[in-house]
């Protein structure tokens, strides 16, 4: 079903947001106690905001697998979504919700079209967001499956940024 000249304009007006995210949000430095860190923050968030939604999170880094976990609630759905999502912001270095809504401008729903990749493999719906560390780039993905993309998305995020914060302060 095509989108409305509404929708695209939504989601047009997101994509600075979205890329200002990415600007703001990269790490001076990323280990493997950091990704225990953010994923457990980011579990505790989930439970917070919606306590009776299972969502499950991970955190990925140069194709390593620095941490999991699955709520109560979750399905092998859920990991399908995540393989997918992390696949999409590692091969593209951009938060899976942006290369959704930037597709959305223009009017398509799914990835194989513009990028030629198969949708069985890459999902451009939010909750996956780049792993950046400042001065290299993107280097893996933390990603959140279970909610609505744009919560999904708003839940990483918060999560980094409280992590990004806490860094600075500790410095």
């Amino acid at each position: 079903m095509p989108l409305t000249s509404h929708q695209m304009e939504e989601a047009a007006a997101l994509l600075p947001g979205l890329l200002a995210q990415e600007q703001e949000l990269q790490f001076l430095r990323f280990t493997n106690d950091d990704a225990l860190t953010l994923g457990t923050r980011l579990v505790s968030l989930a439970k917070e905001r919606t306590p009776y939604k299972g969502i499950t999170v991970a955190i990925t880094r140069n194709g390593q697998l620095l941490f999991h976990h699955a709520m109560q609630g979750t399905t092998v759905d859920n990991e399908n979504w995540i393989r997918r999502k992390t696949n999409t912001t590692v091969r593209l270095q951009h938060s899976s919700y942006y290369i959704g809504r930037l597709l959305a401008t223009k009017d398509q729903t799914e990835m194989e079209q513009s990028y030629k990749v198969p949708m069985a493999d890459y999902a451009c719906h939010g909750g996956a967001f780049p792993l950046i560390i400042k001065d290299v780039g993107c280097v893996g993905a933390i990603v959140a499956s279970g909610l609505k993309q744009d919560e999904d998305h708003a839940l990483v995020v918060q999560a980094i940024r409280e992590m990004i914060a806490d860094q600075s302060k500790s410095k």
